[in-house]
């Protein structure tokens, strides 16, 4: 029942977003746009969302580190390409966690609630992070973009994220959960990632990493846009970019499409952006996703070979 109710969801939204674009676009246009995209821009974007998977995996190997999992840095880097692949294929950017979850309780019995712990606060320090990117990103547009809703969607998820943050951290209300901790696999995960609450150091680093990675990736977006002639400063991306990163984590979609091509569309275009580039630069965007997949879908096929 669960999934019948999630394919007619995932058919529903995906066809209203689909009918949205083919209202919004000239499809010959668009194909036009996309043909002659500048390739210098479109591999800069690719450089920088492969490039930042080297810190966040080295992240990872020290959130590893601290629970007594210890992995190479190269393996990690391997798990993380592996778990992009796994993200296209699986639903929405969590199929990829799911991947690394995986990856590395096959290596090491026994820390399935350190890898999934760690895993989870790595999207916490994430969310953490979009969160710093959204707050400056709503203070950068008021009064100067005309971007409607999408400020105040802004505004909700900042207020959203410090909450979970608080009820994930908050010893007090880890007192009120028993019944919750009771299950063994919600238990372990949840000690694995409050336990990290006694390392402020540690969390600190790590947080500024992450900001850094995500405020560098935003300008991966700016560089797919930027291949279609789009027109606008990196500014904007920054109030766009935290939105797009949870368009990303949307569950009733076939990978985000249609879903993040739509918002492309709908965001830019209330900043003067031609819905034809719009849509070419959340299709370019989405192409460079899949370009960063690809070394991880080459390593699985190659170790399916040699075991074979």
């Amino acid at each position: 029942m669960i999934r019948i109710v999630r394919v007619l969801a995932t058919l529903a939204i995906t066809g209203l977003c689909v009918a949205y674009i083919l209202w919004k676009i000239d499809v010959g246009r668009t194909a036009h746009a996309i043909a002659h995209a500048r390739v210098a821009w479109l591999a800069g974007s690719v450089a920088i969302m492969a490039g930042s998977v080297w810190p966040m995996a080295w992240r990872w190997q020290r959130l590893l580190a601290a629970r007594g999992v210890h992995e190479p840095l190269r393996r990690l880097v391997r798990t993380y390409f592996v778990g992009y692949a796994a993200g296209q294929v699986l639903p929405t950017a969590l199929g990829g966690d799911a991947s690394r979850i995986y990856e590395t309780t096959r290596r090491h019995e026994g820390v399935g609630g350190a890898a999934a712990g760690t895993v989870l606060l790595e999207r916490a320090l994430g969310a953490a992070a979009t969160l710093v990117l959204a707050a400056a990103g709503f203070a950068l547009a008021v009064g100067r973009y005309h971007v409607g809703g999408y400020l105040w969607i802004e505004l909700a998820f900042v207020v959203v994220t410090a909450a979970l943050g608080l009820v994930l951290f908050s010893r007090r209300i880890a007192a009120h959960a028993h019944a919750l901790l009771r299950v063994r696999i919600v238990r372990d995960v949840y000690t694995a990632m409050h336990s990290f609450r006694d390392e402020a150091g540690l969390l600190g680093a790590m947080f500024a990493l992450t900001l850094v990675v995500q405020a560098v990736r935003v300008l991966a977006i700016w560089f797919a846009a930027k291949a279609v002639g789009v027109d606008l400063s990196p500014r904007p991306y920054y109030v766009m970019g935290p939105l797009l990163f949870l368009v990303a984590l949307v569950p009733f979609t076939v990978n985000g499409f249609a879903v993040r091509e739509s918002f492309f569309v709908s965001f830019l275009g209330q900043l003067g952006v031609p819905a034809d580039r719009a849509f070419s630069a959340g299709f370019l965007y989405f192409a460079v996703t899949l370009a960063v997949s690809l070394p991880g879908a080459g390593i699985v096929a190659w170790e399916a070979v040699r075991n074979r």
